[in-house]
């Protein structure tokens, strides 16, 4: 069992949650619950099929790295607002909602972890998103092609990622950026010299500049790109307060 503050407080101060100031997420604890804590669930997006099943395994903490609570959200807690609070307040369970921090962090983000998959050296942050570099970029020992790297990715994450560009192309110098990243990342990575592009999702005005620009990107889906950095979270609190922990897998196929 675990306090609540004092594991709201290890998160607060381990994921710096105050150092991105144009996060439009309200980083931290956004449902208040029980004191303590004896379970805690972990999964990529708060929604209610997150919730009833944190309820069913008895859980009264929730991690996320999509909250509940964006800017000035939840003005009203009626309607889809009501129906997705009122489990965690029948039953005492408490969000805990980190956005940007958990893409930049330089250990547990989703970022760092994605390059740990591909073994990357002499990495570096970059691409600034809402005040802060959250991306990693570096090489790869040898130059692989971009279909052996999409194969591993889709090994380690059970993704069903895209590729754009020519698969069997050899590459060493990576970018990564989890989620939704855009065609910005994809400019600063052709900008910057980098051989490949590993994202979440691309959007309609992506094709072209990632046409345009000749470098090739893999898109893992939003979802599957930050489950890493979740995962990361589970591991680091089951070890620091010795509570149960579980991963909430609910994958929305984007």
């Amino acid at each position: 069992m675990a306090n609540l503050k004092n594991v709201v407080d290890y998160l607060d101060d381990y994921l710096k949650i105050s150092s991105i100031p144009d996060d439009c997420s309200n980083n931290g604890l956004q449902v208040e619950g029980h004191s303590e804590i004896e379970k805690a669930v972990f999964g990529v997006d708060a929604c209610v099929d997150l919730f009833d099943k944190a309820v069913e395994v008895n859980a009264d903490f929730i991690l996320v790295h999509h909250g509940l609570s964006w800017r000035d959200s939840l003005k009203r807690l009626t309607g889809l607002n009501a129906r997705r609070l009122v489990p965690l307040f029948n039953f005492g369970i408490s969000l805990y909602g980190v956005h940007l921090p958990l893409d930049a962090h330089p250990v547990s983000g989703h970022n760092a972890r994605l390059a740990d998959m591909l073994e990357l050296r002499n990495r570096s942050m970059f691409f600034n998103y809402g005040g802060a570099d959250i991306g990693v970029r570096g090489s790869l020992s040898t130059a692989v092609s971009v279909k052996e790297l999409a194969e591993l990715y889709d090994r380690k994450l059970g993704s069903n990622n895209r590729i754009f560009g020519d698969p069997g192309q050899k590459v060493t110098k990576v970018g990564i950026v989890s989620g939704g990243a855009g065609h910005d990342a994809v400019a600063e990575c052709f900008e910057s010299g980098l051989d490949l592009f590993v994202t979440g999702e691309l959007t309609h005005e992506s094709w072209h500049i990632i046409k345009e620009s000749g470098l090739p990107v893999i898109a893992l889906g939003h979802y599957c790109s930050e489950k890493p950095g979740v995962l990361a979270m589970m591991e680091l609190l089951s070890k620091e307060f010795k509570i149960e922990c579980q991963f909430i897998d609910i994958p929305t196929g984007m």
